[in-house]
C-alpha cells in the first residue's frame, strides 16, 4: 500500500535488493554496562506493558510476536560510515527511551532498568558482506525481542551508485512518528556531516521517562466514576466486557502461524475527491467517512445493526512531547449505528463518535479494567482501524522531505496482536490488512476488503441520492453474506 512517498508493506514485499550489509549493534562494553543497569522507578507506560504482555502470551501458544517497526530509505551514493556511525550513536544518546530494558516478572510485575549514563550507549558497525535479499530481510526482522536491551538496530545495505538506510526498532521504543521525525532526523544530521559541516546540534528532546511519570500521575487519579472511565465501561460492556473481536471468522488459532497483510485500492484519485466532498456534505470529514463505510460493510456482512471499533491516536500533548521518540499511542472507542440509516447519517454520527471520544486515548484501558473488574484487557485479535492521511500533518511533511526518495514502513511478517485494518489516502485510497495467515482468516479478509471497497466505490460514484437513502440495503447484505 503506497500512500504519498510511504510505501507500506511486509518486510517480504519490500524484498531489499542484493547488496553488502553494514549493521549496527551495540559494543561488548555497551551491552554489558545495559545489562548491569539498575532498576528504576519509573514504570513502562501502559501501552509498552501491554506490549510485554502479549509477547509473552503470544510465546506461550507457540507463536512469534509482531513487534518491529521497520523504517527504510533509499539514498544516492556511497555510505560514509564513519559519518553514519556517529549519526546513530548521536540518535540513541538524545532519547532515553533507549537507554531502558525490562524484566518481566509476571503480567502486573515489570521492571524497568535504566542506564544513568547516555555516554554509555555505543554502537559499533559490522560487515556482512554481500548478501541476497532473503538474507537481508532475515538480518532486518532477527533483531533481538522487546525483552533484550538491544532491541532495536540498525543497517546500510550498500550497491554500486545508492544505499539503503533501515531501522529495525522494538515498538517499544518508536512508534509511526519515527517513520517521518526520526528518518529527518538521520537525513538532517548525516547530510550535514558528508557536507563537510560539524556535527548538528539538535535541541534537546523530551523525555519518554518523563511521560511514563505522567501518564501514571494522570491515571492514579482517576475512579470508576470518572466520566472518561465510565465511557470507557459503557463501551466495553456492548463487547463483551473488552475490545471489539473482529466480526468474521478467522479459523483456529491454537497452533503456530505467521501473519500477513492483504491491500487493495479503495479510490482512484477522482473518486477519492468525490468521496471527501460527499464527506463534507454530510458534515463529517474523511475520517468520519471512512468509518461510515467500514460500519456499512460489517453490516452486510454480518447484519450488525451498531459497529464497534478500535482506532489509535497519538498521546503527544506538551511541546516536549513533540520532541520525544517513544511510543505515544492510546485508543479511542468508536460507536457508529447503522441500521436504518442513510450514509449521510452515519458518517456524521462517526464524525461526532470520534471527536468526543479523542479524549478517552489518555485513558488506557488496562486502566479502566483495573478500576472496573468486571471488564478484561483486550484479547489477541481485537479489532483495529488505522487511518494514514499523507496530506495532513505529520505524513503531509514527509512529502515535501522525502520527495523524490523511496521510504517504507514495514511490518516483521510476525503475528500481530491486534487485527489491524490500515487505510491510507493521498491522491488514491487504499486499505491494507494486518491478518493470521489462515486460510479462514485469508478468506474473511478477503470477502472484507471486497465489501469496503463496494461500499466506498458506492458512496464515491452514486451521487447525493444514493448518500441520502438507506445505505443498509438488504440486497447487498444477502449478497456479501453468500
Amino acid at each position: 500500500m503506497r500512500i504519498g512517498p510511504l510505501d507500506v508493506s511486509t518486510v517480504g514485499e519490500w524484498a531489499p535488493a542484493p547488496g553488502a550489509l553494514f549493521s549496527w549493534h551495540p559494543s561488548p562494553a555497551a551491552r554489558a554496562t545495559a545489562l548491569a543497569a539498575p532498576a528504576s522507578t519509573v514504570p513502562p507506560s501502559y501501552v509498552q506493558a501491554r506490549h510485554l504482555r502479549s509477547l509473552r502470551e503470544q510465546a506461550d501458544r507457540g507463536l512469534d510476536h509482531s513487534r518491529l517497526l521497520i523504517a527504510s530509505v533509499e539514498v544516492a551514493g556511497r555510505c560514509d560510515l564513519r559519518a553514519m556511525t556517529y549519526v546513530i550513536n548521536a540518535h540513541l544518546r538524545r532519547h532515553d527511551t533507549y537507554r531502558s530494558w525490562f524484566e518481566y516478572l509476571d503480567a502486573d510485575h515489570i521492571v524497568r532498568h535504566t542506564l544513568a549514563d547516555a555516554a554509555d550507549v555505543e554502537f559499533v558497525a559490522t560487515d556482512h558482506g554481500e548478501l541476497t535479499s532473503e538474507q537481508l530481510q532475515d538480518h532486518v526482522v532477527a533483531t533481538p525481542d522487546s525483552l533484550q536491551w538491544d532491541c532495536f538496530s540498525f543497517g546500510v545495505i550498500q550497491r554500486p551508485d545508492r544505499f539503503t538506510f533501515y531501522a529495525s526498532i522494538d515498538h517499544l521504543h518508536a512508534d509511526g512518528q519515527f517513520v517521518g521525525m526520526g528518518l529527518m532526523e538521520f537525513q538532517t544530521m548525516y547530510a550535514e556531516l558528508i557536507g563537510g559541516n560539524p556535527p548538528l546540534e539538535l535541541p534537546a528532546a523530551g523525555s519518554y521517562a518523563d511521560y511514563c511519570v505522567r501518564q501514571r500521575e494522570y491515571t492514579s487519579a482517576l475512579t470508576a466514576d470518572s466520566p472518561e472511565v465510565r465511557a470507557w465501561i459503557d463501551f466495553a460492556e456492548r463487547n463483551d466486557g473488552t475490545f471489539p473481536a473482529f466480526p468474521l471468522p478467522l479459523g483456529d488459532q491454537s497452533g503456530p502461524y505467521a501473519g500477513d497483510l492483504m491491500g487493495v485500492t479503495l479510490l482512484d484519485g477522482e473518486q477519492t475527491h468525490r468521496f471527501e466532498t460527499a464527506c463534507v456534505a454530510a458534515d463529517a470529514r474523511f475520517v468520519g467517512g471512512m468509518f461510515a463505510c467500514i460500519a456499512l460493510a460489517i453490516h452486510e456482512l454480518t447484519g450488525a445493526e451498531t459497529y464497534y471499533g478500535i482506532t489509535p491516536k497519538d498521546t503527544r500533548s506538551t511541546q516536549a512531547d513533540l520532541t520525544t521518540q517513544g511510543w505515544f499511542t492510546g485508543q479511542i472507542p468508536i460507536t457508529v449505528p447503522v441500521a436504518g440509516l442513510s450514509f449521510n447519517d452515519i458518517a456524521r454520527t462517526a464524525q461526532a463518535s470520534f471527536d468526543s471520544a479523542a479524549d478517552l486515548a489518555r485513558v488506557p484501558f488496562e486502566r479502566v479494567v483495573e478500576l472496573a473488574p468486571s471488564l478484561h484487557r483486550p484479547p489477541p485479535l481485537f479489532a483495529l482501524v488505522n487511518f494514514f492521511d499523507a496530506q495532513a500533518s505529520p505524513l503531509s511533511m514527509m512529502t515535501k522531505l522525502f520527495d523524490g526518495l523511496t521510504v517504507g514502513a514495514h511490518s516483521d511478517g510476525r503475528v500481530t496482536y491486534p487485527l489491524s485494518t490500515m487505510v491510507g489516502r493521498f491522491d488514491e485510497t487504499a486499505a491494507s490488512v494486518l491478518f493470521p495467515d489462515h486460510p479462514v482468516a485469508r478468506n474473511s479478509v478477503t470477502r472484507y476488503l471486497g465489501a469496503l471497497k463496494s461500499v466506498c466505490v458506492r458512496i464515491a460514484d452514486g451521487g447525493a441520492a444514493e448518500r441520502a437513502r438507506n445505505a443498509a440495503d438488504p440486497d447487498r447484505q444477502a449478497a456479501h453474506q453468500r
